[in-house]
């Protein structure tokens, strides 16, 4: 039985050289082909050096996964991507399986159970974290218009941004740290299906949560 040849495309060094390390220590089936440090050099390399399997970063300066994984999709790659990532929230797990991700795994997996992931994913079967299953089981499940009504909360931190607001005088202005505006934002998108500030503002006004414009 041949090794399974992998492509890793993470924008961390320490974390692309775990990996390979790792695959090299188990010595039962993997080799490693080549590491990328964006989405942009990982659809290169993934085109040039035409691995079984590419373990995909979402978030990477430079070129992010999501576009990534469309791009090699449209190009008829014939690697299977396994994204890998610390994310498993819904506007990064959902656009990255619509955009042709065979599985979506969580950094913190353990080691046999990304080994196992891999295996699945060159073999084209579809391999989920626990986590991320629950959530995209529970968005086929919810009818879409149950997923957008936004909190009393997320109402009036859209409001702020559609005044073009920065998140820091967000903060300020409610009285809550910077990292709960955002962590709000990150609920806003999921349930308006955006990714942007721009998006959610534009959204919002479509479907009159703000008012008119």
């Amino acid at each position: 039985m041949n090794d399974i040849t992998l492509l890793i495309v993470d924008d961390h060094p320490v974390v692309r050289d775990g990996l390979r390390g790792m695959f090299a220590a188990e010595g039962s089936g993997f080799r490693v082909l080549g590491e990328a440090p964006d989405g942009v050099r990982g659809v290169a390399l993934a085109l040039e050096l035409d691995p079984d399997v590419v373990l995909m970063d979402l978030r990477m300066p430079g070129g992010g996964g999501v576009d990534a994984i469309a791009e090699l999709a449209q190009r008829g790659a014939r690697a299977r991507v396994l994204v890998l990532t610390t994310y498993d929230t819904d506007t990064d797990t959902l656009p990255a399986i619509e955009a042709g991700a065979t599985g979506y795994l969580l950094k913190d997996a353990p080691r046999e159970e990304l080994f196992a992931a891999v295996r699945a994913a060159a073999e084209g079967r579809t391999v989920l974290s626990p986590a991320v299953a629950s959530r995209l089981v529970t968005a086929v499940r919810t009818p879409a218009a149950a997923g957008t009504a936004l909190s009393a909360r997320e109402g009036e931190i859209l409001a702020l941004v559609a005044k073009g607001t920065a998140n820091r005088a967000i903060a300020a202005e409610l009285f809550i740290s910077e990292a709960t505006v955002k962590t709000h934002l990150t609920h806003i998108y999921a349930k308006l299906a955006v990714n942007d500030r721009a998006a959610a503002v534009a959204q919002a006004y479509d479907r009159g949560i703000l008012g008119n414009p």
